[in-house]
């Protein structure tokens, strides 16, 4: 899905049944959003709130008739994915979120900058996942020193630690940056 479109396809869709959704999202949505990253994604993350029942089914219903335009939209294209990660923000994530997208029935906002880098971050090093979304970030070595110890702490290994300098030292070498 391209998500400026979709997102905005979404929102006419939801407003043409008196339906309203706020939320924060996270992911290739949210980085297609703030125009950091060009790439389709295949759904739309959402952190907080967890989904109502009548924007659920909404977007299986929208979903359902993206496909029978020839979309690939899945039905579970709008998902609570990684709301488990709200528990490892640091406090006062909500606060400092920005607004990515103000329809008429939907608004998003994504993590501020230096949340949406730990989120990402995080997933590099424990999961081995986003790294070109990391790459699309393009973080400054302060940036990374400053989430250094957050990222440090995220997991009781006693090897964690080294294991995420590694990989922060091979992200800034590939973004040329090096320590």
């Amino acid at each position: 899905m391209h998500p400026r479109k979709t997102i905005s396809q979404f929102d006419r869709f939801l407003a043409s049944r008196g339906l309203r959704f706020e939320a924060t999202g996270i992911g290739g949505t949210a980085l297609g959003l703030l125009g950091v990253s060009s790439r389709q994604t295949r759904d739309c993350d959402v952190l907080h709130p967890l989904l109502p029942t009548e924007i659920r089914e909404a977007a299986r219903e929208f979903a359902a008739a993206r496909r029978s335009e020839g979309d690939s939209l899945v039905d579970d294209w709008l998902n609570n994915g990684p709301s488990s990660l709200i528990a490892n923000l640091p406090e006062g994530w909500e606060r400092r979120s920005q607004r990515i997208f103000d329809g008429h029935a939907l608004t998003l906002h994504a993590l501020s900058r230096i949340d949406f880098l730990m989120s990402k971050l995080f997933a590099l090093c424990d999961r081995g996942i986003d790294l070109s979304d990391c790459i699309a970030l393009e973080p400054t070595s302060r940036e990374l020193r400053e989430i250094l110890p957050w990222l440090e702490r995220q997991d009781a290994n006693p090897d964690w630690p080294a294991h995420v300098r590694a990989v922060l030292d091979d992200l800034e070498r590939r973004l040329g940056d090096g320590l």
